[in-house]
């Protein structure tokens, strides 16, 4: 994949203005505000480097959070991480495209970084548009004129066909920033080259991301055994013909995922026992974890898979050669329901075969654990990689693909 489109090598970068979209949105603390976790700013840093290194003028685009949300804020604490994480400098303007923006991009000397202000904060950069339609966006035309190059590095929101996304790419020469070239590289060549048996591990709260997974692996051979938890888990078990419980189900129905059940039926019933579901569930009673069989499940909220399942589960990823997880077995926040997802990561990183974590809170809880070493590539980007797991494009990475040479 990787081939069909440009990266930083294809650039002579000196003394050339290069626009790089970064994806550091990161946990903040509710109270304080304080940045919570810098992973993602320490990953970046190596794009961002290797392009003042070079002696670009690198200028900065990157969002935190969204309109709403209690965690949408400036980028100026951002811009002092970085500039920590890299031992660098990093300039910040509290604008996106500003005459203060513009003075300060056009003032900028090679080996010089430039953070602009969060680019969410453009109410246009949240409208999922074509490229071309994008690229007549005030963000865009206002810009594009001061730069020569456009790295788009953002792989996690490389599924999103936003502004800052895919704008640029119509008239300014384009490439993938290492981090985007390494998750394409390493999950693209995963899928294409998967050693059998291959084991899908999936779960969370995105049920209809994780079906189309399913769909997609199971139709093409890539997918030897499904193993689903959490609300999938759910849903799975539900299409069964298990009774899951009135407020479970009630709960499934709320969340507008309904449909998924028969989905999930169709799957099972095209593809037999490769779809695999909970044995058992684990409840609260009196402030405590209680593990129910799937055929006794009460009307109780399930919070986590039970250790039966767990043990199935485990022995199945034991035997995989090719190992793929998305999303958490249940409520891992909560000590009492973090034993399935816990106990399912520690079962991969002890595995032999090829693993990848695919973002997202299954990554977090795997990095919360110190077992990120121990996993063959933990991705970046949650969304994205369930993107590419369910064969879907990514309007990102199109969009570097058809670029301006």
């Amino acid at each position: 994949m990787v081939k069909e489109f440009k990266t930083i090598d294809d650039f002579d970068v000196e003394d050339k203005t290069v626009l790089v979209r970064i994806d550091i949105n990161s946990p903040v603390d509710p109270g304080s505000g304080i940045i919570l976790d810098d992973t993602r700013l320490k990953l970046h840093a190596q794009t961002v480097k290797e392009l003042s290194n070079k002696g670009a003028k690198v200028v900065i685009l990157a969002h935190q959070s969204r309109p709403g949300k209690k965690d949408f804020s400036t980028l100026s604490q951002h811009a002092e991480a970085l500039s920590e994480i890299l031992n660098l400098r990093v300039k910040y303007v509290d604008s996106l495209f500003s005459n203060l923006a513009k003075d300060a991009i056009k003032s900028l000397r090679p080996h010089e970084i430039l953070l602009l202000e969060n680019v969410r904060f453009f109410s246009e950069e949240t409208l999922s548009r074509s490229p071309l339609e994008q690229s007549k966006t005030h963000l865009v035309t206002q810009l594009s004129p001061l730069i020569d190059y456009y790295i788009n590095d953002a792989f996690a929101a490389a599924h999103r066909s936003q502004a800052s996304l895919v704008g640029f790419t119509v008239n300014t020469p384009s490439a993938a920033g290492r981090v985007m070239e390494k998750e394409l590289t390493v999950i693209q060549n995963a899928l294409d080259n998967v050693e059998h048996p291959c084991v899908f591990l999936l779960g969370g709260m995105k049920p209809d991301d994780s079906i189309d997974v399913m769909e997609n692996v199971l139709s093409n051979g890539t997918a030897d055994s499904i193993l689903t938890t959490g609300i999938v888990g759910n849903i799975v078990l539900w299409a069964s013909g298990a009774d899951i419980g009135e407020v479970n189900r009630e709960f499934i129905a709320s969340r507008g995922y309904e449909d998924m059940v028969a989905k999930a039926k169709e799957l099972i019933d095209r593809f037999g026992d490769k779809v695999k579901y909970p044995i058992d569930v684990a409840c609260e009673r009196d402030g405590e974890r209680v593990d129910i069989d799937y055929t006794e499940i009460p009307n109780e909220s399930i919070f986590d898979i039970g250790v039966k399942t767990i043990n199935y589960y485990a022995k199945e990823i034991r035997d995989a050669k090719t190992i793929f997880a998305n999303g958490p077995a249940g409520v891992f926040e909560d000590p009492k329901f973090a034993m399935g997802t816990e106990d399912l990561i520690n079962a991969i990183a002890k595995s032999n075969g090829f693993s990848l974590i695919g973002g997202g809170h299954i990554a977090a809880a795997t990095s919360g654990l110190g077992l990120e070493d121990q996993m063959s590539h933990l991705s970046s980007g949650g969304g994205a990689c369930i993107s590419m797991l369910a064969g879907k494009k990514l309007a990102a990475v199109e969009a570097l693909k058809n670029s301006k040479d």
